[in-house]
């Protein structure tokens, strides 16, 4: 499937705000190749070159629900400072299974690529979490235990199969509310 910021559903469309649906395991090869094609654009995202010519925005991650298709499906490729692949995943119905008390937000706030208007504010997520999933890239299902920044990307993407967008979790009356026991990532 073409993945790009023209095929990517914005949230004036009311399908993003639909739940999504779990996927039947073993994976179709319409499922998997879909899966596939959402990995590689956020692998692709983050390289200047690659999406200027493709037509790509930044991403760490992206859900099914984003190119129209509503089904738990997520793509997460966090890179280090040179540009190397530190965590990649493609994941189907990931359920959430534990989670800390202890809260995180990032210091710049959160971004979307369904969103096009920035949403300022503070978005306060579990700091640690514990997620059960369908791994498509090791074939099985797994548990896998995230914290801080990653734990962050893990429930925005989660939060897509809700209909939850990241402005939703932001406190209207004082958006940039400090708690002072959260983790501040920056």
């Amino acid at each position: 499937m073409l993945i790009n910021n023209d095929t990517i559903i914005k949230d004036s469309n009311p399908l993003v705000r639909e739940k999504s649906l779990e996927v039947p395991l073993p994976l179709s090869k319409e499922d998997e190749d879909l899966l596939l094609d959402m990995l590689t654009y956020v692998k692709e995202s983050t390289d200047e070159e690659i999406a200027k010519e493709k037509n790509l925005s930044p991403a760490v991650g992206i859900s099914a629900i984003q190119v129209g298709v509503k089904k738990k499906m997520m793509a997460i490729v966090i890179k280090d400072n040179d540009g190397n692949i530190k965590y990649q995943y493609a994941l189907v119905n990931p359920k959430l299974i534990s989670y800390s008390l202890e809260k995180a937000y990032l210091k710049y706030g959160e971004g979307c690529l369904s969103v096009p208007e920035a949403h300022e504010g503070y978005v306060y997520r579990p700091a640690r979490i514990k997620v059960r999933a369908y791994d498509a890239l090791e074939k099985k299902l797994v548990d896998i235990k995230v914290k801080d920044y990653l734990a962050l990307v893990f429930q925005h993407e989660m939060d897509h199969f809700d209909g939850v967008l990241y402005y939703d979790h932001i406190n209207k009356d004082n958006p940039f509310y400090e708690d002072p026991n959260a983790v501040v990532i920056e």
